[in-house]
């Protein structure tokens, strides 16, 4: 069977965004919007709330303890979904999002603050990946490659809504607002669940949690999280080889365990699941240069703290428009093409800005800056437009394909852990000076991007291979 018999036929954003589906659209980008926004936000917002409350000590446990939280129930999507239904998921997400940005919004003292992180942190690996499982049930097939793009182009959004809602309100010293805001916001998507989610219950067969895979996959992501925060080259190091061997650990008990995480085609032999988790990990991984870009800019480019975060930006914006534009693009050539050529895209733009970094650089090259820096976005845009469909038609089986597609949301989680751990390391490892961080920073995952090439020319071969003898099966029946 081709990609071509596989995908759906074309559907419109007009459609999409109409009155009969734009209830559901809103809920399903918006509870990945909600979550993507809050981590730029509380970052922009953190300093202002320790100015208040003090807990300068626990500050790095802010993000960490929200993104160990996160990846933790992230795995844990489709055994939601399936017990509970598409809308009482929903509700339970945003109910405990709301709590914990209220708490947050409260707290007298880090430490409370701290338990707020939490609840949204357990609220937002719900609904970074809610959306992704439930859209088979939510919406026809043939409007499922536009949702899901639009749902990962949320995080372009929150890149750039987040700083802006977070600068305002820390300038006018009113960060606790801000989180009343957040949990305003979830109130609001949580009024139309009711009318636009399905009312289909849980089908209850959910077996046995994978307790053990849980547990090793978060005390990876909490050791990759630390990483990222202690000081010195070596504990760092030390900390992310523990994490991957954790991560190996997980893999290994998956493999051989009755209830896993991932679905079971993951680590079925000659399948091709396991390589397009491996091309997401790789696009989230190089995403994650964009927390130094604007360090980079302020210091070698001498920007302002706004345009510094522009350039930040800057990566994300390419993704969403990418991420837009390339779900509307349908058909197997254009697809595998859009798939091979995401990495090679990105790699190239990092490798751009790698090689015009210098000393005292002039208007012209800043604004190359800029422009490298928005087609790397791109290469990661149009790669996912056409990875998480392709999860989550790996199997005919709605449960199965669901889980497929969640699996790409934890991947994402993990991947971005590792990802900002280990561009922290390359910042340290590339100084003295601010220069060598950034050209070996964006020159390292250049390097890995030509990793993800050959990664995505494996899956796409694999998946060409698999399909193939199902469709002379076809044929034959049909005969």
């Amino acid at each position: 069977m081709s990609d071509s018999e596989n995908a759906p036929r074309r559907g419109s954003w007009g459609e999409l965004l109409g009155r009969r589906y734009r209830g559901v659209t809103v809920v399903l980008s918006g509870g990945v919007a909600l979550y993507a926004v809050n981590v730029y936000l509380t970052t922009s917002l953190l300093p202002s709330a320790v100015d208040d409350i003090g807990g300068m000590s626990l500050y790095a446990w802010v993000m960490t303890s929200f993104l160990v939280a996160s990846v933790f129930t992230s795995m844990l999507v489709s055994r939601t979904v399936n017990r509970r239904g598409p809308r009482a998921s929903y509700w339970l997400a945003l109910a405990l999002f709301g709590a914990g940005s209220l708490v947050a919004a409260l707290a007298p003292v880090m430490a409370v603050l701290l338990l707020g992180r939490v609840l949204q942190g357990l609220a937002g690996g719900l609904l970074a990946g809610l959306g992704f499982a439930v859209v088979r049930q939510a919406l026809p097939s043939h409007l499922w490659q536009r949702s899901l793009g639009l749902m990962s182009a949320m995080w372009g959004v929150g890149n750039v809504l987040g700083p802006i809602l977070g600068g305002v309100f820390a300038q006018f010293g009113q960060w606790r607002l801000a989180f009343v805001l957040l949990a305003v916001a979830a109130g609001g998507v949580a009024l139309l669940v009711r009318r636009s989610m399905p009312a289909t219950t849980g089908t209850g067969t959910v077996g046995p949690l994978p307790l053990a895979a849980l547990i090793l996959l978060s005390l990876a992501a909490a050791a990759v999280s630390v990483a990222s925060v202690v000081p010195g080259r070596y504990a760092a190091g030390g900390l992310i080889v523990l994490a991957v061997l954790l991560v190996v650990a997980f893999l290994l008990r998956e493999r051989s365990a009755r209830a896993t995480v991932l679905p079971d085609v993951t680590y079925r032999r000659g399948g091709w699941l396991k390589w397009l988790y491996l091309a997401v990990a790789v696009l989230a991984v190089g995403s994650t240069v964009e927390t130094f870009l604007p360090l980079f800019g302020q210091r070698i480019g001498s920007l302002s703290p706004l345009l510094a975060g522009l350039l930040g930006a800057s990566l994300s914006w390419g993704w969403s428009l990418a991420q837009i534009l390339s779900s509307g693009l349908t058909g197997e050539r254009v697809a595998r093409l859009q798939r091979l050529a995401g990495p090679l895209v990105l790699g190239a733009g990092l490798a751009g800005y790698a090689l015009l970094q210098a000393t005292d650089p002039g208007p012209g090259r800043i604004v190359a800056w800029f422009v490298v820096l928005l087609v790397a976005g791109t290469g990661i845009g149009m790669a996912f437009a056409h990875w998480v469909p392709a999860a989550m038609r790996v199997s005919p089986d709605t449960a199965e394909g669901s889980k497929a597609a969640a699996g790409v949301n934890t991947t994402q989680l993990i991947a971005n852990s590792f990802g900002s751990a280990l561009a922290g390391l390359l910042v340290e490892l590339g100084g003295p000076g601010v220069l060598g961080s950034a050209r070996l920073l964006t020159g390292g995952y250049a390097a890995l991007c030509l990793v993800g090439v050959v990664v995505t020319a494996v899956a796409l071969r694999t998946a060409r291979r698999t399909r193939e003898p199902a469709s002379r099966e076809r044929l034959t029946a049909a005969a």
